[in-house]
C-alpha cells in the first residue's frame, strides 16, 4: 500500500464511525496494519491533522480518551450532540470505543 493509500485508508475507517462512537489513533492503526504493513498511532495522528478536516475528525481520540488536542473544545460540543459517553474532561473509552467487524474492508 502506498503512503497515499494509506491517507485514504485511514479517512475512509474514520467516515465509518458510527456518531456517538469513537477510535482511538491506535486502534486505527492497529485495524489497518495487516493490509498495510504500517502500525503507528503517531502517523494516524498526523494524517488526521493534515488532511482529517473533511471526515468525522472528532471521533478519533488517544487511547485514554484525550480529545484532540487544540480541538478540545469543538470536539466535546460536537460528541456531546452525538450523545457519545464522556468522562472528566474526555471520552469514556470503556463506552465509546468502537471496532469495526471486519478486518479488511472493501
Amino acid at each position: 500500500m502506498t503512503p497515499e493509500e494509506y491517507v485514504e485508508e485511514v479517512l475512509a475507517l474514520v467516515e465509518r464511525i458510527p456518531p456517538g462512537r469513537v477510535m482511538s489513533y491506535g486502534g486505527i492503526a492497529d485495524h489497518l496494519a495487516d493490509r498495510s504493513g504500517r502500525a503507528s498511532a503517531r502517523l494516524v495522528g498526523s494524517i488526521m491533522a493534515r488532511h482529517g478536516a473533511a471526515v468525522p475528525w472528532y471521533r478519533v481520540v488517544n487511547s485514554a480518551g484525550r480529545l484532540p488536542p487544540g480541538h478540545e473544545n469543538e470536539a466535546r460540543t460536537r460528541l456531546t450532540a452525538e450523545g457519545t459517553p464522556l468522562r472528566g474532561t474526555g471520552v469514556d473509552m470503556a463506552a465509546a470505543d468502537w471496532r469495526p467487524t471486519d478486518r479488511h474492508p472493501d
